[in-house]
């Protein structure tokens, strides 16, 4: 696996920061035993909220393994998932701070998946997770103490997505209170009968200190070769990912720089509803990617003359998609073709974010069935918390009335 070059993990020997265990020149601090942690899930529609919980699971151990879930266990427990498995796969692999990933991971955690692993626990979102039959999918590992909990990432949600994707209107990004907007997430995933705390449509705000802890704060060494792509990377994917891969294989040592254009912009040369997520969640998601070292948020549509001077730009990328000319009617590229830095990257991939919304589309009545369902069953659950909470306070009064 390709490690990123901002994020290395360290030696997995069981010895934090001693490349020998036995040496004896290491300290009693290096030799410190490695903590192995364990996530599970779907991973379907990769956003930047899975990544902000991989990112603070990350961040309560040393090594990080990604149990995904097979298609036919997510079928049988939810519906059927957006992505295939493989591309489930790729992409949880593609995330900076996963260390290692285990294909058809188990849909409920057992402690016998956490000791197969050599998992000290296994970190979930402060959301829950229920099987088919309504129940904890992590009751086991929490009545072992395996269990830690981490911030559900506020503004984001599959269902959300979506939502946005079935809205045909560019409201979306620019006005959250939008009424079309509104009465579409009701009818999608928050129907009157039902109200799930854990799968709530929220604004999602974007912070100086989210975008600190998503990047990697490393400025480019002597020696890496600057690469510079740009382009919406809206509802980030499985395209996106193999075409950054290719561009991040294009030198021994790049250090990738990818500009971002403003939802404005992206809207003029898509069009329609897009971009589906606004520019301070694609930023996060882009950073989130394991091949990107740098983000550009806001970039000139048009590479020229002074960006590449600024950035001291070896090589500029683009992929198979159509390069739509400036407002002016000029070649965004001219430039770097003029200087011979140009070079087209064919990442083998040909998905692009208007292929995933047609395929949300064509599933749209399997999708609003499937999200309801899953309120439904949190919604039960949810309320028998809410009983059992109510008769331990009665009990707790009763029993200082007593006294």
């Amino acid at each position: 696996m390709i490690k990123n070059g901002h994020h290395d993990t360290k030696d997995q020997s069981g010895e934090a920061g001693c490349s020998k265990p036995g040496a004896s020149a290491c300290s009693p601090e290096k030799r410190k035993r490695v903590v192995r942690l364990w996530c599970d899930g779907c991973y379907d529609m990769v956003h930047y909220g899975h990544s902000n919980q991989l990112r603070q699971a990350k961040s309560m151990g040393d090594y990080l393994i990604v149990g995904v879930h097979t298609d036919a266990e997510i079928s049988r427990h939810k519906g059927p998932p957006v992505f295939t498995q493989e591309e489930r796969y790729k992409m949880v692999r593609a995330i900076k701070w996963v260390d290692e990933i285990v294909e058809g991971a188990p849909y409920v955690t057992t402690l016998e998946t956490l000791d197969k692993y050599n998992c000290d626990f296994c970190v979930h979102g402060d959301d829950i997770t229920l099987t088919v039959d309504g129940k904890d999918t992590y009751a086991e590992v929490k009545r072992a103490g395996r269990y830690r909990e981490c911030k559900r990432t506020q503004g984001v949600s599959t269902t959300d997505l979506v939502g946005r994707m079935l809205l045909m209107t560019k409201a979306h990004h620019s006005n959250m209170e939008n009424t079309d907007y509104q009465q579409h997430t009701d009818n999608f995933g928050k129907g009157a009968t039902v109200h799930s705390p854990w799968t709530g449509v929220s604004q999602f705000l974007q912070t100086s200190q989210k975008i600190i802890q998503f990047a990697s704060g490393k400025e480019p060494q002597p020696g890496d070769a600057i690469i510079y792509v740009a382009g919406a990377f809206d509802l980030f994917h499985i395209g996106h990912v193999d075409f950054l891969e290719m561009v991040y294989k294009q030198a021994e040592r790049a250090y990738v720089i990818v500009g971002l254009h403003f939802d404005q912009e992206v809207n003029r040369y898509k069009g329609k509803n897009y971009p589906i997520m606004n520019i301070h969640e694609r930023t996060l998601s882009v950073l989130a990617c394991r091949y990107v070292s740098e983000v550009v948020i806001g970039a000139p549509y048009a590479v020229g003359k002074d960006l590449l001077d600024h950035f001291k730009v070896d090589l500029v990328c683009h992929g198979k998609t159509e390069v739509f000319p400036d407002k002016d009617g000029v070649d965004p590229y001219a430039e770097p073709r003029r200087r011979g830095i140009f070079r087209t990257i064919d990442s083998g991939n040909s998905l692009t974010t208007d292929d995933i919304v047609q395929r949300i589309i064509a599933n749209r009545l399997q999708y609003e069935a499937r999200n309801q369902k899953k309120e439904a069953k949190e919604m039960e659950v949810f309320e028998a918390m809410k009983r059992r909470e109510h008769q331990e306070r009665e009990a707790q009064q009763d029993e200082a009335v007593a006294h």
